[in-house]
């Protein structure tokens, strides 16, 4: 018999002995990594023949703009820089969260590398190890064909490009990864613990704490509204195990469920000591033009450009933001697990009705990966050949756009 906990995907468990499991999972994971580090690949050379006839550094491009130059200066001077902008806008660089400037300044203690470079290492390391988690959820919920032509789709989104920049993009998502896979199968340990690290790398870690907040209520409603709650189990032959009514929740279970929100709630409380405010991250971040406003300053956006010529603009972002919905529709009538809903929901709301630069919304929806379920699991449907050639496609046309995109106006 075998359920989602005891899965061979996953090297993790709560003993924390990866051992055997972890090797396995490795060699069942490395086709499926090849092929994505194959995209990445394609988008740097692509970016830097780009770069060769525009006279422009591939390597400043990916280490050294927007973001990249705020994480860089915390990891080297710490908190506390601000700029105020002509219009009255003040920038604090206490907005970024602190995981990744903490992890370059580590590194470039003790390698020869500066914290430009060290972020650049972080992302290309960890956009690995993303990559490994998606799969494994694909594989998890699919089987191993839907898991690898799910990491792939990852890597060729039109902005896969910041997968390879010093931003905690790369980051954030293996870790959401590994935290909702560990929610699936149980692990409740480590989901609370790449969920509490999920919250000190970006704001969006609440959605990773949201997907395990989830699984574990499901795990505690009693056994008949419990399968009802999963909705359906996925199409690889999987058990759950008999469950006394109301037994009492394991300890495990508490402590993930506990330590899950204290990366994000650390910071928000240190921001709030720095400035002495309680409300110190959420001005902050009004600061910088972002908050939370239900979408309204999107929509408003949207609208201006619907109201004048060419109209083309604001038909594009509609059709982006129907597509997106309609994905997110499919996620649900897929049957995907709760978990997976609850976390793909939450950073498509918080992408989409975040104020903030549009340009942003792309990028901000790059760990949106269950979003792209549907499309792995028709693609998975199809020949090798054909699913090779539309992955093939698209990894062409992103490196392209990638490299158009650094070269104008890029990622805010």
């Amino acid at each position: 018999m075998t359920d989602l906990a005891q899965a061979g995907t996953a090297p993790l468990s709560d003993d924390g002995r990866p051992g055997r499991a972890a090797r396995a999972a490795l060699r069942r994971a490395a086709p499926a990594l090849l092929a994505y580090a194959g995209t990445r690949l394609l988008g740097l050379v692509v970016l830097a023949i780009w770069g060769a006839f525009a006279d422009k550094s591939a390597h400043q491009l990916l280490s050294a703009r927007w973001d990249s130059l705020w994480y860089a200066r915390i990891a080297e001077e710490g908190y506390g820089h601000t700029v105020h902008l002509p219009d009255g806008a003040v920038h604090s660089n206490l907005a970024f969260f602190p995981l990744l400037p903490a992890l370059e300044r580590v590194i470039s203690a003790i390698a020869p590398l500066d914290a430009a470079d060290a972020g650049l290492l972080v992302s290309w390391v960890t956009s690995l190890f993303a990559a490994w988690g998606i799969f494994a959820i694909g594989d998890l919920l699919y089987g191993r064909r839907v898991g690898l032509t799910l990491a792939v789709l990852w890597g060729v989104l039109p902005v896969g490009i910041v997968q390879s920049m010093a931003y905690s993009e790369s980051l954030f998502t293996a870790l959401a990864a590994w935290g909702v896979h560990a929610a699936l199968t149980r692990r409740w340990l480590w989901a609370g613990l790449f969920a509490a690290l999920a919250g000190l790398t970006r704001p969006v870690g609440a959605a990773v704490v949201a997907a395990l907040w989830v699984a574990a209520a499901v795990e505690l409603l009693p056994e008949g509204r419990w399968r009802q709650a999963w909705r359906t189990r996925p199409p690889v032959a999987h058990h759950h195990p008999q469950r006394r009514r109301f037994a009492p929740p394991p300890l495990r279970l508490l402590a993930g469920v506990v330590l899950a929100p204290l990366g994000w709630l650390g910071y928000v409380a240190w921001v709030a000591v720095r400035t002495g405010s309680v409300t110190g991250y959420f001005d902050v971040q009004n600061g910088w033009g972002n908050g939370f406003d239900g979408g309204l300053a999107f929509a408003g956006f949207i609208g201006g450009l619907l109201i004048k010529p060419p109209f083309v603009g604001g038909l594009g972002l509609l059709l982006g933001v129907g597509a997106l919905i309609w994905l997110a529709i499919r996620c649900v009538r897929q049957r995907q697990p709760l978990p997976l809903l609850a976390y793909g929901g939450a950073v498509l709301v918080l992408a989409l009705a975040a104020k903030g630069y549009f340009g942003s919304k792309p990028r901000l929806l790059i760990p949106a990966f269950p979003l792209l379920l549907p499309i792995a699991v028709a693609l998975a449907r199809l020949r090798p050949v054909r699913t090779a050639l539309v992955l093939g496609s698209a990894g062409l046309a992103s490196a392209a756009y990638g490299a158009f995109w650094l070269h104008g106006s890029g990622p805010p």
